[in-house]
């Protein structure tokens, strides 16, 4: 017989036991993911740290740490993909604009700004809050840009330029 779970209630119980794992050491969990492909069940943690690149030693320190806690709520198989965001992640929510403020994006619009040539540049997140959604200075324009996020197509990190 086959067993039914809500996807959304296994992920409202994990991610709590996720929050404070990576709270011990020192990380903070910025996307948490549970997908099907294939006929198997993954489960992707993204982590982040404000005082350290994130290195394979953190990841294998949260995945063994959520092993066994996890198998507990968690009803099915499933494999643990915990990883660090990568130079180029597309920011999701806007929780995650809050936690990269001061790194450098590409950000495309569904609308050219004021004093914009394109719909596409590049910046840095100079803020964000629900009030007055999000800035970004431009290196085109040198100006710090305020956008309202029904006009954001997309605005992925693009940290490269700081290695």
């Amino acid at each position: 017989m086959k067993k039914t779970f809500n996807k959304k209630e296994v992920l409202e119980a994990i991610t709590p036991v996720i929050e404070n794992t990576a709270m011990r050491y020192d990380l903070i969990p910025i996307e948490i993911s549970l997908e099907k492909e294939n006929n198997h069940w993954f489960l992707r943690i993204f982590i982040y740290s404000n005082n350290h690149p994130v290195n394979h030693l953190d990841c294998e320190h949260i995945s063994h740490s959520l092993g066994d806690m996890l198998d507990e709520i968690i009803p099915f198989k499933y494999y643990l993909e915990v990883s660090s965001p990568g130079l180029d992640k597309r920011l999701k929510s806007t929780r995650e604009y809050q936690i990269f403020k001061g790194h450098n994006v590409i950000v495309k619009l569904k609308e050219k700004l004021e004093n914009m040539e394109s719909k596409t540049f590049k910046g840095k997140i100079y803020d964000y809050n629900d009030g007055f959604g999000l800035k970004i200075y431009s290196n085109e324009t040198k100006l710090i840009h305020t956008i309202d996020l029904d006009n954001v197509f997309s605005v992925r990190l693009n940290d490269i330029e700081e290695l």
